[in-house]
């Protein structure tokens, strides 16, 4: 995907922002709609600065909303409108969706939305993030929810959850959540956006720069140590997807 210059001014946000709409007037290649776990430490832009340090140009666009579902974007209608003006891939993302309810509402809202990303000309992806740390033992309900959504719209599966356990099983130590213990800190964000850059850019994690420029001038910076661990435990579960 190298497609111009991106046409985009996305913002760095924490989990108790207020909404975020950002999206390029003409579209682009990846369009993410979701919630606090989508724009917490703006994964969006992480994913384009991991692409373009590999050589690769991705035009990011993001509709996120706090708190929101796929059942509220739906409602909204911004997501619909901004998906129509042209995306290569929508990644998807809602809560951890672990609940017979909420997986219920996920597999029928990507259903939805698969219908009109498709007309659209693009790919749905399914951004399955993780539980909170007080409901840790939901790990396994969430991942198969969203695999269910993804399999639902045969859709691109984005383990995004799955590679924080394999970090742990690593180095169980590891710091992914911040310390509200349901948002990501920025190495949980990174091991994110790794598992996404991967999966849309067909390569290895393996190997991808610890310290990202962002736009504005940002620097995320990763030990380059638990980098490395990272960016196995994204091999991993894209592996095992």
């Amino acid at each position: 995907m190298r497609i111009g210059v991106v046409a985009l001014a996305l913002v760095l946000a924490c989990g108790g922002a207020g909404p975020v709409g950002v999206v390029g007037e003409d579209g682009g290649d990846v369009l993410f709609v979701g919630n606090s776990l989508t724009y917490a430490n703006d994964l969006p832009e992480m994913v384009r600065a991991l692409a373009l340090a590999s050589g690769e140009t991705l035009r990011v666009g993001m509709v996120a909303n706090p708190d929101w579902s796929l059942e509220d974007h739906w409602n909204g209608g911004a997501a619909r409108s901004t998906i129509r003006r042209g995306w290569k891939v929508v990644v998807l993302q809602q809560g951890p969706s672990s609940l017979p309810e909420s997986r219920e509402l996920l597999i029928e809202y990507t259903r939805r939305f698969a219908g009109e990303i498709r007309a659209a000309g693009a790919r749905p992806a399914l951004y399955a993030v993780w539980p909170s740390r007080a409901r840790f033992g939901d790990f396994d309900r969430a991942s198969e929810s969203y695999r269910l959504a993804a399999e639902e719209v045969d859709g691109m599966l984005l383990p995004a959850g799955e590679a924080w356990r394999a970090a742990w099983r690593a180095e169980p130590d590891l710091a992914l959540y911040a310390p509200d213990g349901l948002h990501p800190s920025a190495a949980g964000t990174y091991a994110a956006a790794l598992v996404i850059y991967a999966r849309l850019l067909d390569r290895s994690p393996v190997g991808a720069p610890s310290t990202l420029t962002l736009r504005g001038g940002a620097v995320v910076s990763i030990d380059p140590a638990v980098a490395e661990v990272l960016q196995q435990a994204a091999e991993a579960a894209i592996a095992g997807d």
